[in-house]
């Protein structure tokens, strides 16, 4: 993949984990009365949100049929949620969503109703906010090659900041178990 092609991505995929955060946020908000919910991440970042569109768009330009687009939509960010949900209980040991309480669900992981959810906002995301996305990036282009390598940067600080503070604070939890 060229350069220019990847920068691009990491653009659309920046943008998509950034508005994932104000959803959950403003979900929660709705849900509990308070925008911050605990994340993965420290910064406002969800990177789940992120990498289903991109792997959509990646979809989109194999030019499938659009009733298996379609079907993708909803595969596709239901297998990133769960995948996503198993690997940060596998590494972290914790859940950050459990939907076990809900029917049609997947260890906890998954559940239809949410994955409903996602089907629609995935179709919505490729078809009325890529575009807006796409005008976006054009008229950032130039800027966004100056400003890649500190959101890169940020991002990687973000990560690695997490994994430490979070198996830092693992093994103190065993420390004062034991």
């Amino acid at each position: 993949m060229p350069f220019a092609v990847a920068s691009q991505y990491f653009f659309y995929f920046m943008i998509y984990s950034f508005l994932g955060w104000v959803l959950e946020g403003t979900y929660n908000l709705y849900s509990t009365g308070a925008f911050r919910k605990e994340g993965f991440l420290k910064g406002p970042f969800k990177p789940m949100y992120g990498f289903a569109p991109l792997l959509l768009l990646l979809a989109m330009n194999l030019e499938v049929p659009l009733p298996l687009f379609l079907l993708l939509t909803l595969v596709i960010p239901s297998t990133v949620e769960y995948v996503s949900g198993w690997l940060l209980k596998t590494l972290f040991h914790k859940q950050w969503w459990d939907y076990s309480s809900m029917s049609h669900q997947l260890q906890g992981h998954i559940c239809l109703r949410f994955s409903m959810y996602w089907w629609l906002l995935a179709t919505a995301c490729l078809y009325v906010i890529q575009p807006l996305l796409e005008l976006l990036y054009r008229s950032v282009e130039t800027m966004w090659g100056s400003v890649l390598p500190a959101v890169a940067l940020f991002a990687t600080a973000d990560l690695l900041w997490t994994c430490w503070t979070r198996r830092r604070g693992e093994k103190a939890l065993e420390l004062s178990e034991g």
